[in-house]
């Protein structure tokens, strides 16, 4: 038998065509452009040849290719840092607190990122042993913000770094990025496990008094733990709150004050709030 014949009755003996044979269908002729192309996409997917999680997955990763790192970093003023000289009570009290895996390390003032410090090096400390903030350091990688951010994805994954520090064009602190803010930017919301599920109900208590908030969270159901007195004639949730509060939409991490609440935004992406840590204001409210 020839190879030509083994190949059609090869060919003839498949049932359906593959997903790839079907796309490549869909797709002929070949869009002109990224809004041709998405139109496409979006007409394989009303047709049930591509599903709505790897649309969507597709979307975002040729969103991400027009985007920067200034879009979507932590700014300078919402980081959390820890200092050189820091105590390691101090250190550790703030690692607990705050519930970072990463921290940048400063000297002097915020443009002098002198680390980042790993949370998992601090079980050093917490077993007893004898050891420094300076001597836990990892370095600290710098990049400009109008880096693009499928360029960063991809040095990142080659240098194996979570967390980059974000400098402008004078060389000063702009803010921080990290691996997870640019995946979410195509995969949507990334959960770990210190985020709770849907059985765990909207409000659940966190360390100190705090308290971890769905954004979905009904404004009747936020007033009646907090004893606050929010309306819900112009909005319907935590997160509409806070949206009407700010004029927009939060980044991750930032922090504000209504009412005597602190909300923390734990939990956002591009294009929602997630999660919230709610505490009551004991200090200046700043972010």
């Amino acid at each position: 038998m020839t190879l030509t014949k083994m190949a059609m009755d090869s060919s003839s003996s498949s049932d359906k065509p593959t997903l790839l044979e079907r796309l490549s269908a869909l797709l002929a002729p070949e869009p002109e452009d990224r809004d041709e192309l998405v139109a496409l996409l979006r007409a394989a997917h009303e047709r049930k040849l591509i599903e709505a999680d790897a649309l969507s997955i597709i979307e975002g990763a040729l969103q991400m290719t027009d985007m920067r790192v200034r879009d979507i970093m932590v700014p300078r003023a919402q980081m959390d840092v820890l200092h050189i000289d820091d105590s390691m009570d101090t250190v550790a009290a703030f690692a607990v607190k705050t519930a970072h895996s990463r921290f940048p390390v400063i000297g002097g003032d915020k443009d002098d990122v002198v680390g980042i410090l790993l949370a998992k090096d601090l079980l050093r400390y917490f077993a007893g042993g004898a050891v420094k903030l300076r001597d836990m350091l990892r370095p600290a990688v710098f990049i400009p913000e109008s880096k693009p951010l499928n360029v960063l994805l991809r040095e990142f994954r080659l240098s194996h770094n979570h967390m980059a520090i974000v400098v402008d064009e004078y060389g000063g602190v702009a803010g921080l990025v990290t691996i997870e803010d640019v995946l979410e930017q195509i995969v949507g919301e990334i959960e770990d496990e210190y985020d709770f599920d849907d059985s765990s109900g909207n409000i659940v208590p966190d360390y100190g008094g705090r308290f971890r908030v769905k954004a979905t969270t009904p404004i009747g159901d936020f007033n009646g733990a907090f004893a606050t007195t929010f309306s819900d004639e112009e909005v319907d949730t935590v997160a509409g709150l806070l949206i009407r509060h700010l004029g927009r939409l939060p980044r991750r991490s930032e922090a504000t004050v209504i009412d005597g609440l602190r909300f923390h935004v734990l939990r956002a992406d591009s294009r929602r709030i997630h999660t919230l840590l709610i505490d009551r204001e004991t200090g200046d409210g700043a972010a």
